[in-house]
């Protein structure tokens, strides 16, 4: 069987790399770091199965253009992918649902966004309304930064047209867990649950980032919980977007945080998150592909099973990540981590090759590690020892991913 992944970070990295186990796997266009990359438009290839990595080529409407070529594809259409190329169309079919999240507005116009701001508690919450590269939310407690991130947004000036519309919600407060469900158009199941850590530092400080680490699992999050979000969000939006005549079939992730309300969603992804990619995909014990494979055909019939075996991720970002990393820094190292007992993989990202065919750094999420171990703390201790085996000027990790989990 061959497969095709669509993408070039992390999280194409991990599925190529779980997807390996019984399929020939192309991805494109890939980066250096990945194997069997290739700079080939994928409509231009043939395989049994597409998996579109990224949101963009997601809200694009890539999945249409490759089904109408008679294509097999996991990951929805250009409809299904409002729910995140548009944080507005979302909220609204969160209410129509009657899926919990956090109360909130959406705003063109800077003065009622500004009012409505001022009567919502702290701390403050701003997200662009479309795609911007996971760098369009702010959180803070400061009323002058917020009002200043709501005009640089809705003047566009931030993040051009993705900013031009904006959603402000209640800062809600509790554990933050990702739930990943693979979705073939009317059910979906659960993928193991994973939790995240969006903090640029140590002791969830500094900025917001696309993910700095992982692990999975969550000791806390039982079975009940997941069944729960399953009956309580996912299989009601799956719902909602079928009665727009919206056929999903890809997977749908739920971020979620657990107040003391009750878990609420805090947004949709349509794709696999990145870093949480790196630490559920490889858990997985029954084959990827065809529960993939069956959720583009329309139909589930596999129930994933997951190894007891824990994962961790470690992030390793650019100096500067993630306003302004700084890139052509060369890469040392990866073999050694890979040759590590407890390494499950080293996942490239941001990277790319010099002139003398040397790894570089490319973008702010360079690489992640990924340590495996019997228990959390064992993962986490393989982890952060291949972590320390790679370099480059200016990188930059956190301490403490997995740091209260045992």
């Amino acid at each position: 069987m061959k497969s095709v992944v669509v993408g070039s970070g992390g999280r194409e990295h991990a599925l190529a790399h779980v997807l390996k186990r019984d399929s020939e796997v192309t991805v494109t266009p890939g980066n250096p770091g990945i194997a069997n990359s290739k700079n080939i438009s994928p409509l231009e290839m043939d395989a049994d199965l597409f998996i579109i990595g990224p949101e963009a080529p997601l809200v694009a409407g890539l999945a249409d253009q490759l089904r109408e070529q008679g294509k097999l594809v996991f990951g929805p259409g250009a409809d299904g992918a409002q729910l995140e190329g548009s944080k507005a169309w979302m909220k609204d079919l969160l209410v129509e649902a009657n899926v919990p999240t956090a109360k909130h507005g959406t705003f063109t116009e800077q003065s009622a966004a500004i009012e409505f701001l001022k009567e919502m508690p702290l701390p403050y919450v701003i997200k662009t309304d479309g795609l911007a590269a996971g760098k369009g939310v702010l959180v803070t407690e400061s009323l002058n930064d917020a009002e200043s991130a709501i005009r640089s947004y809705l003047s566009g000036e931030a993040f051009g047209e993705a900013g031009k519309k904006i959603v402000i919600e209640e800062g809600m407060k509790g554990d933050e867990i990702s739930i990943l469900a693979v979705c073939d158009g009317g059910k979906a199941v659960a993928l193991s649950p994973a939790q995240d850590y969006k903090r640029l530092l140590d002791n969830d400080e500094g900025p917001n980032t696309g993910g700095m680490g992982a692990h999975s699992p969550v000791p806390d999050v039982t079975e009940q919980f997941v069944k729960k979000i399953m009956q309580e969000a996912v299989q009601p939006t799956l719902q909602a977007l079928i009665q727009r005549g919206i056929d999903y079939r890809g997977v749908l992730y739920a971020g979620i945080m657990n107040t003391k309300n009750g878990p609420k969603i805090l947004e949709y992804n349509v794709r696999f998150g990145d870093p949480e990619a790196q630490v559920v995909l490889p858990r997985i014990k029954t084959s990827l592909f065809e529960l993939l494979h069956q959720a583009a055909s329309g139909d589930i019939q596999t129930t994933p099973e997951f190894i007891n075996d824990a994962m961790v991720t470690v992030v390793c970002a650019s100096e500067g990540y993630p306003q302004a990393p700084q890139i052509g820094k060369v890469i040392i190292g990866i073999e050694e981590a890979r040759n590590l007992s407890g390494i499950e993989e080293v996942f490239c990202a941001g990277v790319a090759t010099n002139k003398n065919n040397e790894l570089i750094t490319n973008g702010g999420r360079v690489i992640a590690v990924t340590g495996r171990g019997s228990t959390h703390a064992s993962a986490k201790e393989n982890a952060y020892a291949g972590a320390q085996k790679i370099s480059w000027e200016g990188l930059h990790k956190r301490r403490d991913i997995a740091g209260a989990v045992q």
